[in-house]
């Protein structure tokens, strides 16, 4: 009887320590997976990065001027440069608010990303979805506008990302950009695509590529010489625990989204493409 107790006892630690295992492998299995970029942007685009609760991160955004722009401008560096210094501040896991300003325009943009879904480790949710948008002001001499309306601009982007191995990650973005005031013949608002992606190459060091293309739709069908060009981006991203830093060539110098996907006029594959560069800096409270 002793012996038919023992054993039986024997068992049932046995299986819970079996059960238990499992659960401990669905439990990791389920965590959500590591970030698949190391930055909030991408070049040009925000990326789905989201930060630990009180993560304040510190962005600087640099465009030289066009490669090809003068006789004199020592490969755009003396050429007139975009600048734009931010800082965006984690409230939760799941969301982000900044603020930046930007030189052409005197941009100031009020900005927020929302965590919508995660990847997981077990690939149950296969990818990350965010939420990214923003609110602009151009804060120039009055006399540019007619109404204080007219200042003002609005971009919303859903971004979905996957992390497919530890070395290689890529997002799409779907967006809409919308301007209170635009030149005439033009639209209010303009649809676009983006594609991204990082090929890491050690532990430090990645390698960046990303294409946006604009969708302009008019009503007569007739194409218009101001209409947005498409945007395209590589680079090469070295990266710490605390810092980013990313060095590229790109089409696009508006820095802020809506600005390039609006008004870009660089077509990067006729030689119009410049230097640049970002760099991000975390601090964790």
């Amino acid at each position: 009887m002793n012996n038919g107790i023992l054993l039986y006892a024997l068992l049932l630690i046995s299986c819970s320590a079996v059960f238990g295992q499992e659960e401990a492998k669905d439990s990791i299995a389920e965590k959500p997976e590591r970030p698949a970029f190391e930055s909030s942007y991408i070049i040009d685009n925000p990326t789905n990065i989201l930060y630990s609760k009180n993560t304040l991160e510190i962005q600087m955004s640099h465009r030289f001027g066009l490669i090809n722009g003068g006789t004199n401008d020592l490969a755009g560096i003396w050429a007139p440069a975009n600048i734009r210094i931010g800082a965006s501040y984690a409230i939760h896991e799941r969301l982000t608010v900044g603020f930046g300003t930007s030189k052409f325009d005197r941009l100031q943009d009020f900005n927020w990303k929302v965590g919508l879904l995660r990847q997981t480790r077990s690939d149950r949710m296969p990818v990350s979805i965010s939420y990214f948008g923003n609110f602009v002001i151009d804060a120039r001499r009055r006399e540019n506008f007619s109404l204080d309306q007219h200042r003002y601009s609005y971009f919303n982007q859903l971004i979905i990302a996957r992390r497919f191995t530890r070395t290689f990650s890529m997002q799409t973005g779907f967006s809409v950009s919308h301007y209170n005031l635009v030149e005439q013949r033009m639209r209010n608002d303009v649809i676009a695509l983006a594609l991204g992606g990082r090929l890491k190459v050690s532990p430090q060091t990645s390698v960046l590529v990303e294409f946006s293309q604009p969708f302009i739709h008019h009503l007569d069908g007739v194409s218009l010489d101001n209409d947005p060009k498409a945007g395209f981006g590589v680079g090469a991203e070295f990266a710490t625990s605390g810092h980013v830093f990313q060095l590229f060539i790109t089409n696009l110098n508006g820095i802020v989204t809506q600005k390039n996907y609006m008004f870009n006029q660089n077509d990067f594959f006729k030689g119009d493409f410049l230097i640049g560069f970002n760099i991000t800096r975390k601090y964790n409270f």
